[in-house]
């Protein structure tokens, strides 16, 4: 879930998943057929009159089989062992040779002596989160080595992301600015100035990006891993996805049922839901999931927001103080560019670190500094790190790709402030700590210079490979009953649980879910549904 402007991301101590917050908060989803529009009736994720993505002709129409033909020109790059090519694919899929649009893979090829099993393509979610430098950084060289001596581990930057014609918006010291936007607004003219913001960034991505915004949704990458799994030699795809990675997976399953091999979809996302009660779903998660550093927080002697004793209501109460002072009064940060901490700032940098119970003593360590020595720089670069700012003032592509696949794939959460306005008290009643800043947060959409293409649908995936879905019960970007929801909408779904916190569960310390996840990838039998883990 990203901040500003739409979220969906994860970080901490290796690079991990990005989740899809649809507000303007960090993430991670796309969506095709009938289903609501905005302030239409919440679709429930059981609601069996919903549409069900439909599957593409099995057969490959001729217009698209000079894709699905080509020959991929493999070089070295990167870390030694890895390899990266360029795969090109249709920009319009409607339209075949209208265009094409470049996308960057790489691979590192199966190490083992074993029979190979083929190629893993990894999504680590977003959207908007790199695959290249996840697989380069973690996969290709921290997946359990049985894995990747079986598999060639391969990673494709989506269309808009990354080396792949990335989507462009605002240069940095705009993008710092825009991070700052005051989103808790407290009167007529700070909502003027957050809906300018909105507007501002929203605009300069369609006067940059204009040849790729229409064609960058969810449908339209998940029909580029078809490509990719095609020239690969793959006659399935096999696929581990992460956050919004599992939406794209999902997606992928409901186009391509029948040419689904072993797929892991960790950290689920719930494809059936509107863009709203999805932010409102993540803002509950993020409770939970600071109820739940709270209580870890008051054991410790140097927590900054209480003692022994102190409920997770009081430690609420204190940070949102502590908010409101800094919303009048920023403190200092040592930063060259003269940036302040400011509430904004605050805010994402206490989220950045829900995403992972490690990061919790870092977070007590940047509140005590920030509440006590009125030194903001710790907080300040757990901001930056979840923004992908470097200390040149550069962002990632990241902050762009995310609204650019975020506010084509589902219609806005909403249309302006005052729907906003309307929505506080639900949102706070989710939230008493984020509720205000997710809300305001979930209006960036509302000016996106690109009609919506999609909208909530259940996807079945009928007749595909068995689907192992993986939720966290305490989970604060993809809260778990999305987990559930979508593995008893896929036919061959079964869920596996870990029981505790963070973001995701494969590779995160748990045995049990390794082992489970490593057996299935490596001889194809998925856990039994209802699987639990701690």
């Amino acid at each position: 879930m990203h901040i500003r402007p739409t979220p969906g991301r994860t970080r901490g101590t290796r690079p991990r998943p990005t989740a899809r917050l649809t507000v303007a908060l960090l993430g991670a989803a796309a969506l095709l057929v009938s289903a609501c529009s905005p302030g239409s009736p919440t679709a429930s994720a059981g609601d069996t009159t919903q549409a069900a993505l439909a599957a593409l002709p099995r057969a490959t129409p001729s217009a698209l089989s000079s894709y699905y033909t080509q020959q991929l020109h493999w070089r070295s790059c990167g870390s030694p062992g890895f390899q990266c090519a360029t795969m090109k694919a249709p920009l319009d899929y409607g339209t075949p040779g209208a265009g094409d649009v470049r996308l960057a893979v790489t691979r590192k090829q199966a190490t083992g002596k074993g029979k190979p099993i083929g190629s893993l393509l990894i999504n680590p979610g977003g959207p908007g989160g790199s695959a290249i430098d996840y697989v380069q950084s973690y996969a290709g060289i921290g997946y359990p080595a049985d894995v990747r001596a079986r598999y060639d581990i391969v990673g494709m930057d989506p269309r808009g992301v990354a080396r792949s014609e990335p989507v462009e918006c605002l240069d940095g010291r705009r993008m710092d600015q825009y991070a700052q936007t005051d989103l808790t607004p407290d009167n007529q003219q700070e909502r003027d100035a957050l809906v300018a913001a909105d507007k501002k960034f929203d605009e300069s991505c369609g006067a940059h990006s204009a040849r790729l915004l229409r064609y960058v949704s969810t449908v339209e990458a998940a029909r580029d891993m078809d490509i990719l799994r095609a020239v690969l030699g793959d006659p399935k795809l096999n696929y581990v996805g992460a956050s919004y990675g599992t939406f794209l997976g999902a997606t992928y399953a409901g186009l391509f049922p029948d040419r689904v091999g072993r797929m892991v979809l960790d950290g689920a996302m719930d494809p059936s839901i509107d863009a709203r009660t999805l932010n409102l779903d993540q803002t509950a998660g993020f409770e939970t999931a600071f109820q739940a550093f709270s209580k870890d927080c008051v054991r410790h002697s140097d927590c900054p927001l209480g003692g022994k004793g102190t409920t997770p209501a009081q430690v609420g109460d204190h940070l949102k103080a502590f908010f409101r002072k800094l919303d009048a009064h920023p403190i200092p940060t040592g930063d060259t560019n003269g940036r302040k901490l400011d509430e904004a700032l605050a805010t994402t940098g206490v989220i950045a670190a829900m995403y992972d119970q490690g990061e919790w003593e870092q977070l007590r360590e940047a509140l005590t500094s920030a509440m006590k020595e009125n030194d903001g720089a710790s907080l300040l670069a757990l901001s930056d790190s979840y923004y992908e700012r470097d200390a040149s003032g550069h962002y990632s592509n990241l902050m762009m790709a995310n609204p650019a696949v975020n506010c084509l794939d589902l219609p806005p959460a909403f249309t302006g402030p005052d729907q906003v306005q309307q929505a506080l008290p639900a949102f706070e009643k989710a939230s008493p700590v984020f509720g205000d800043t997710l809300a305001w947060a979930a209006l960036s959409c509302a000016y996106w210079p690109v009609k919506a293409t999609g909208v909530p649908h259940r996807i079945e995936a009928k007749g595909a490979a068995p689907i192992v879905v993986v939720g966290t019960t305490r989970d604060p970007a993809t809260p778990y009953r999305w987990a559930e929801s979508l593995s008893r909408q896929l036919s061959s779904g079964r869920l596996l649980t870990y029981v505790g916190d963070g973001h995701t569960a494969y590779g995160r310390g748990s045995t049990c879910i390794d082992t489970a996840i490593n057996t299935y990838l490596l001889h194809g039998t998925p856990p039994t549904t209802g699987k639990r883990c701690s």
